[in-house]
């Protein structure tokens, strides 16, 4: 009895002592798992500056790929709708183009008809007769007109770009006085300008000469405006290093600066050749010999209703110049457009 009892009170302080145990190694196990989650924290929080770390971050929201929230069928509905406002903004120009070919009796039907039902070559050589009977030859049209284009896009381009580099790049005194006149002046419409514009060419005895249409258009301020914003946006950085290098201030603007801005001075040339090439200059011009093609070919077109059909010809050859030269820069006029930033 004294042995069973003492082997029963054996028991008991062993499995007291195991039920001791138990919640000793329950607390060492909580540790345990509060040291490894102190752990993963520890691991998340990074070590590096704050800089550091937004400009990782951004540059990983910048690599994301950007979704739009838009469906396949609503791809399709904005596809349609750009195709159906694309065929009216060239209904014009087909226009244009089937009233050049259309004979008198289908110019005046009515209704009246969109496509050319008998195409024919009389408008045009109705309208070569006309200028084959006219005082001054058409060679001298086109050599006035060709002349003024050229010598006054490029002219303005040279001109616009070397004043927009330093008001761009260089602390100008007065710099932003400049700016905000050139902004200011581009809300004038032609009308308003056109008598200055004549007191100040007769003044300078330039009427009835080239330059009375080719300096107007060497002042012009949209051409200074349009290349002093695009280069704002060429990093000071290069033209420093540049410096640095030994390139004076020429060698910068036409190996460094106007390759950059290339989208900017090629849709400059195409808004300046349009509008120079459909300008009459009837206004400043008064002699036969100087005047131009598009004034040649209105005179011709305004002897009345028998000449509907030389007036279409004329509108195809006036239109078509300025949209093959459109239609080779094209790339660079849309990426003017939707230039935004340097990269």
């Amino acid at each position: 009895m004294i042995k069973l009892a003492l082997f029963k009170k054996e028991n008991t302080t062993v499995d007291e002592a195991k039920l001791n145990q138990k919640p000793t190694v329950k607390k060492v196990r909580r540790i345990t798992d509060k040291e490894d989650l102190n752990g993963i924290k520890s691991k998340r929080i990074d070590s590096r500056p704050f800089s550091e770390i937004s400009e990782y971050k951004l540059l990983r929201r910048s690599k994301k790929r950007k979704r739009v929230n838009r469906s396949r069928g609503g791809d399709i509905a904005l596809f349609i709708f750009l195709a159906i406002a694309g065929s009216f903004s060239l209904l014009p120009l087909i226009l244009t183009f089937n009233n050049a070919f259309k004979p008198l009796d289908e110019i005046f039907f009515f209704p009246p008809r969109f496509f050319v039902r008998n195409p024919t070559l009389d408008n045009f050589s109705d309208l070569a007769n006309a200028l084959g009977s006219s005082l001054v030859p058409f060679s001298r049209y086109f050599f006035n007109t060709v002349f003024v284009t050229i010598v006054g896009t490029f002219g303005h381009v040279i001109i616009a770009s070397m004043c927009a580099y330093p008001l761009a790049k260089h602390k100008v005194p007065g710099g932003k006085t400049v700016m905000s006149m050139i902004t200011y002046s581009l809300m004038f419409p032609a009308a308003v300008t056109a008598i200055p514009i004549y007191i100040i060419l007769n003044g300078l005895g330039l009427i009835d000469t080239y330059w009375a249409l080719i300096l107007p258009a060497l002042g012009s301020t949209l051409g200074l405006f349009l290349m002093r914003q695009f280069m704002t946006q060429i990093p000071t950085s290069l033209i420093e290093s540049a410096k640095i290098d030994g390139a004076g201030e020429f060698r910068i603007f036409f190996k460094i600066v106007m390759p950059l801005v290339k989208p900017a001075w090629l849709t400059l040339i195409i808004l300046l050749f349009q509008s120079l090439w459909a300008n009459p200059g009837s206004q400043y011009i008064y002699r036969e010999d100087y005047k131009m093609v598009s004034y040649a070919l209105s005179q011709i077109a305004t002897a009345g209703p028998a000449r509907q059909g030389t007036l279409a010809a004329v509108s195809l050859i006036m239109i078509s110049v300025p949209i093959v030269v459109f239609v080779l820069s094209q790339s660079q006029i849309m990426e003017t457009m939707a230039h935004s930033g340097m990269k």
